[in-house]
């Protein structure tokens, strides 16, 4: 049962618009002394009155606190509160003087001359037409934000979202959400359609009101996209919808289709190649598709100046020059990447991709091109600048991208380059191939390199394997393994993961060998052998030191060896207890390992992006992390955005390389092992790999050669436009 305050805000200690999350210390009814309330509540001024719910909870280092569930202010009644009010600074145009000259002439009544007859305060010295403009602006939002918190509240709506719902609605934001509040699923980013389903439905809204059906097919449509689909065929489409709502009627459903047809919203369309009658897209994912394959196509044909004969004499010396000697199939591709305007080079390890990169980079800059070089994450940017020893960067920040504004690179301001080489591009999803694709000149070349067996995307669609599978863009396919990458079981283990084989383990005894299976059923026991091999056994037999140079990676997050309870455990080993903030169902430690949940392009820091808490402020509610060097600081409030990463998901270590990687494969992952999961895992490994398990689970893994492929159509509209204009 929650706890009951009442209390008068006496300070303001932190307060974050973003999100409302607020620190206060307050004067609450039968507490003694000040007492501290934290939540996300909005903001409040010193005299206020609020009337709280929630609990107390004992921190670590500042004791006994109140955390905030649900809230109602209520203005200050006493001269003092209402003259603490107006000096606080909330309203804008009183300060601290001409607080003092309003509260002496209208005393206790002060707040009802604001309410009810503004223009009384032009009577105060000081307050002119243009003053008393802002003052009545100003106090009219507030008592609109404070209506919407209450709003939100009352149908149980986080107040995490009341900046945002209000900055989009405006004064007008109760009554809009009050005539549809399912335009929040599609208006205020976080809000989503269970959350405006779960409000319309306590205003009266009809379980099968058009309204509702039409949020809810949109927000299945999201669901899958989010699952990597940019379609879903209307035949699973419509019963899924209606398991959804409790069994509304298919025929409904299908109604809400075609009225969201005739919107824009959604598009509709038969697609014979994959044998689907109809196929339902989000608006913005159909066009994004069919954008792709034209850009791609235009790109290609477009003319480009290149000087075959110079290229092929440039080659020898700048093998010479780099001291290598490329096989016939890597200079192929070399010379295939100068003479087409787009080109896919594809590869798993040990294939040379490295090195056809080196190359390419060379030999355009050679011929007088300027190149830009670029990749989906930092990590991998990092990897591409220290590969070829030029300069990269991340797509977004080649691009130009700023937080509410978008790409400044972008079809009106083109990138000045011939060259653009695109590493780890297996990471690509449709909406960001987009950008970059319109960013690009017709005269400019793209070249893109990636493994096609990796885990497709986070995004979207999955563009680099639909451009290799359309069999009209001119590719790379790299099948052979170079003697010395022999020699290397991670290597060898990865290709026979890719053919579905079991990996083989060496009988030479360590240090020598770089990969090990060890077998083990019992997950509990599986995790005891993590914690060993992490903290005892890799440092002692090939000294790396296991807080910088050892990666765990599971391929889920709950279970006894999913992310989250062995990253408590190695948290535990690794970094024993110290002063911590709690956030969720993480603790976070000064020294911790953590990773970047989603891109933060204000911060400069993306997801997946790894790095370490150097240091904690606690009364000014602030950490600080490590990234390469570079400090990030973070406040309390943002917190959400990291994670400890002394054990970090699969899919999450895309574009990163680690010297050590662990990875249990047990019964509990059942659900999403697959081929392409273990294989993407084990090539993160850059000198030893270990995957500990059973062996019933690695062949459950290795069997699903696919687990799930996503609804794409790109590869067929790419093979149409080029057979169209006969390139095919």
């Amino acid at each position: 049962m929650a706890d009951e305050l009442k209390a008068e805000v006496k300070n303001v200690t932190f307060f974050n618009p973003l999100n409302n999350y607020l620190i206060a210390k307050v004067k609450a009814k039968g507490e003694p002394g000040v007492l501290t309330i934290v939540g996300n509540m909005g903001q409040v001024a010193p005299g206020e009155i609020l009337e709280l719910t929630g609990r107390f909870l004992e921190h670590p280092r500042f004791g006994r606190q109140f955390e905030v569930q649900t809230f109602r202010q209520v203005l200050p009644a006493t001269i003092n509160g209402i003259r603490r009010y107006l000096s606080s600074g909330m309203v804008r145009g009183i300060g601290p003087v001409l607080a003092e000259r309003i509260v002496a002439k209208f005393g206790k009544k002060s707040f009802e001359i604001m309410d009810n007859a503004p223009g009384k305060l032009l009577r105060v010295e000081g307050v002119g037409r243009k003053t008393l403009a802002r003052i009545e602006e100003s106090w009219n939002e507030q008592r609109e934000i404070q209506g919407l918190m209450l709003f939100l509240q009352t149908h149980e709506v986080s107040p995490t979202h009341a900046a945002r719902i209000f900055k989009r609605y405006g004064a007008g934001a109760v009554r809009k959400l009050e005539q549809d509040p399912y335009d929040l699923a599609y208006d205020i980013h976080g809000v989503g359609f269970k959350t405006a389903d779960g409000m319309a439905l306590k205003l009266g809204f009809a379980p099968d009101s058009q309204e509702r059906l039409e949020a809810a097919v949109v927000y299945a449509l999201s669901q899958e996209a989010e699952q990597g689909h940019l379609f879903y065929p209307r035949e699973k489409l419509l019963p899924a919808v209606g398991r959804m709502l409790g069994g509304v009627g298919e025929d409904l459903i299908l109604k809400a289709v075609t009225a969201l047809s005739e919107k824009g919203r959604v598009t509709v369309e038969d697609l014979p190649d994959q044998n689907i009658e109809a196929a339902v897209y989000l608006m913005h994912f159909y066009r994004c598709e069919r954008e792709i394959a034209s850009r791609v196509y235009a790109l290609s044909v477009h003319p480009g100046s290149m000087d075959m004969e110079k290229a092929r004499t440039l080659l020898p010396s700048l093998e010479a020059e780099a001291e290598i000697r490329l096989s016939p199939e890597q200079r192929q591709a070399v010379l295939t990447g100068c003479e087409n305007k787009v080109f896919v080079v594809t590869g798993g390890p040990g294939t040379g991709k490295t090195t056809i990169t080196r190359v390419l980079v060379r030999i355009l800059s050679g011929l007088g091109l300027k190149i830009k070089l670029a990749a989906p994450t930092g990590r991998a940017a990092k990897r591409l600048s220290e590969a070829t020893g030029y300069p990269a960067s991340t797509l977004h920040r080649m691009l130009q991208y700023t937080p509410g504004q978008g790409f400044a690179r972008n079809e009106d301001n083109k990138l000045k380059c011939d060259a653009v080489i695109v590493d780890e591009a297996s990471m690509l999803d449709v909406q960001l191939c987009l950008h970059l694709l319109k960013a690009l000149p017709l005269t400019c070349r793209l070249i893109f390199i990636g493994d096609v067996n990796q885990l497709p995307p986070v995004g979207p669609g999955n563009a680099l394997s639909d451009m290799l599978a359309c069999g009209a863009v001119p590719s790379a396919v790299l099948t052979k393994i170079f003697r010395q990458a022999q020699k290397s079981l991670i290597v060898v283990n990865a290709h026979r993961i890719n053919q579905g084989k079991f990996p083989v383990s060496s009988d030479r005894p360590a240090p020598e060998p770089d990969f090990f299976w060890v077998e083990q059923e019992d997950p509990v026991r599986v995790q005891s052998l993590i914690l060993q091999l992490v903290t005892e056994r890799i440092p002692e037999m090939y000294g790396f030191d296991p807080k910088r140079d050892v990666q765990v990676l599971s391929p889920m997050h709950k279970g006894e060896v999913g992310t989250i309870k062995l990253n408590s455990l190695l948290q535990d080993a690794l970094n024993p207890k110290g002063p911590e903030i709690r956030r969720g169902k993480y603790a976070f430690r000064v020294r911790d390992r953590v990773l970047q949940l989603r891109n933060n392009y204000d911060k400069d820091v993306f997801n997946g992006d790894l790095g370490r808490i150097i240091s904690m402020d606690m009364d000014e509610g602030e950490v600080v992390v490590d990234f390469d060097g570079r400090g990030v600081a973070y406040d309390f409030s943002e917190m959400e955005e990291l994670a400890p990463a002394y054990c970090i998901s699969v899919h999450k270590s895309q574009g990163s390389e680690y010297p050590t990687v662990i990875v249990p494969v047990v019964d509990q992952h059942y659900l999403l092992l697959q081929r392409n999961l273990i294989y993407t895992a084990l090539t993160r490994a850059e000198r030893l790999a270990v995957i500990i398990g059973s062996k019933r689970a690695m062949h459950i893994g290795l069997g699903r050669a696919i687990s799930r492929g996503r609804f794409t159509h790109l590869k067929f509209r790419l093979r149409e436009i080029f057979s169209e204009n006969r390139l095919l």
